[in-house]
């Protein structure tokens, strides 16, 4: 029976025993021509460069799907994956339990769900939608820290090392943190800043869970210099002074100092800085560092004849406190307008922090120094302090507020007598930004310094 529509033809063919008789009379021919042990040839074309995998039926109707890209695995044993989203077409291989691999598209045929997806060996192709399951998403498990010193000197910086697990887990977000940031800060990096003496806890959390790791850091702050609060000093025979000394930076984790008379048959000075003079002459006071005794600073110390209380008296509002005088009336501090607050029969001389002298219209300043004489030699030397005036020009304006806000800040220390100028409050303890309010108040005209 033929069938047809004009251009393409074929035939059915209904004889049952066709499949017999016509092998027989192949047979019979080859028999005949004495071709039966006869050795034939096949030659079968081979196209070159084919795709191993195969391509895709072009009779998908891609509007059907939509674009994915989600990490599945198979759930099931000797799935098919196929050409195409139907029992119809090819199968290209099969998968097993746990085998993993991309959906990268998924959609629907004939009512039915069928996901694109690609191997771990490449091949695309489609698989029944119940036969897979997303894979979880992947979280960080576990944060491993590590920092090659945990010991940092103070101005140090440092990486610290972060590994993420698993592994698939490490492009994910985490954030850093210092429990203490006055003594060390670390960026979104990781990378630590040594600040300040201290321990601090640097703190990595991962930021879509609760997973978190955590280091112990120490911050170590080593002496780099000394300085006194007194660099020469005159006594009298057998009087007492106790001279101090400031460790730099202030942090510094060993403060200790040790202290040394140059002779000590002039003057003597004991552990806690206390001198005593023994007798009348010059020696020279040594404070070193116990940490590193190669810094050191060095202060004079000069014996004279005793002085009489009634030989010299100073006038309200001028305070003396052992060798430092204050009370000066701000704006009322040129040297015409001390000097006559001062009674004395003896030589009175004034020099500012430079030691240049200062004459009758000079403004007098924080570490300024009234020198009292006998036959133009020194018996007793007074520093001055004018609470609020930072650099020793006798004003209190805005270059103080810089001087005091580099010494905070570490940039650039300020020598003892004028740490004592800077503490407003008059506590004893080092100046800080309580006292940059107070002088920015003073200079704004909204709280005067009381001297």
């Amino acid at each position: 029976m033929k069938a047809g529509n004009g251009l393409f033809w074929h035939q059915y063919m209904t004889n049952v025993l066709a499949p017999y008789s016509e092998s027989k009379s192949i047979y019979n021919g080859y028999s005949k021509s004495g071709l039966l042990s006869t050795t034939l040839s096949f030659v079968i074309p081979v196209f070159q460069n084919m795709p191993e995998i195969p391509t895709e039926s072009p009779n998908i109707n891609s509007s059907d799907f939509v674009q994915d890209n989600t990490k599945v695995y198979c759930n099931g044993n000797n799935v098919n994956v196929r050409t195409g989203p139907s029992t119809s077409y090819e199968v290209i291989t099969t998968l097993n339990q746990q085998d993993k691999m991309t959906r990268i598209k998924k959609g629907r045929q004939a009512g039915e769900r069928w996901d694109k997806v690609k191997l771990d060996n490449g091949i695309i192709g489609y698989i029944y939608a119940s036969y897979i399951t997303e894979v979880p998403p992947v979280q960080i498990e576990k944060i491993d820290l590590s920092l090659d010193n945990t010991t940092l000197q103070k101005g140090e910086t440092k990486s610290l090392q972060v590994t993420i697990l698993p592994p698939e887990a490490s492009t994910h977000k985490v954030s850093y943190q210092s429990s203490n940031q006055l003594v060390a800060t670390v960026d979104d990096k990781g990378k630590i800043q040594a600040l300040r003496s201290g321990e601090t806890t640097i703190i990595v959390k991962a930021e879509e869970n609760n997973v978190q790791s955590q280091i112990t850091v120490k911050v170590y702050s080593k002496v780099t210099g000394i300085s006194l609060d007194q660099e020469e000093i005159y006594l009298n025979l057998g009087e007492t002074f106790q001279i101090k000394a400031n460790i730099e930076p202030e942090d510094a984790d060993e403060p200790g100092i040790n202290y040394q008379s140059s002779n000590a048959e002039i003057a003597t000075i004991q552990e806690n800085g206390i001198i005593t003079a023994k007798q009348i002459g010059e020696t020279q006071i040594i404070a070193s560092s116990k940490e590193n005794p190669a810094i050191q600073a060095k202060g004079k110390v000069v014996v004279v004849r005793n002085m009489e209380d009634s030989e010299i008296d100073f006038e309200s509002p001028l305070v003396v406190n052992g060798l430092e005088m204050s009370g000066l009336e701000y704006n009322k501090n040129t040297v015409v307008d001390i000097l006559p607050k001062i009674s004395t029969a003896l030589e009175i001389e004034i020099v500012n922090h430079k030691n240049e002298r200062l004459s009758d219209t000079d403004v007098v300043g924080t570490g300024s120094k009234i020198q009292v004489k006998e036959d133009g030699k020194i018996l007793r030397q007074y520093s001055i302090i004018l609470y609020g005036d930072a650099n020793g020009d006798g004003k209190i304006n805005s270059v103080d507020l810089l001087v005091l806000q580099r010494h905070i800040l570490e940039i650039e220390p300020i020598e003892t007598i004028f740490r004592k100028a800077t503490n407003i409050n008059k506590n004893g303890k080092k100046p800080s930004s309580v006292d940059l309010l107070l002088i920015q108040r003073h200079i704004l005209g909204l709280q005067i310094i009381q001297q």
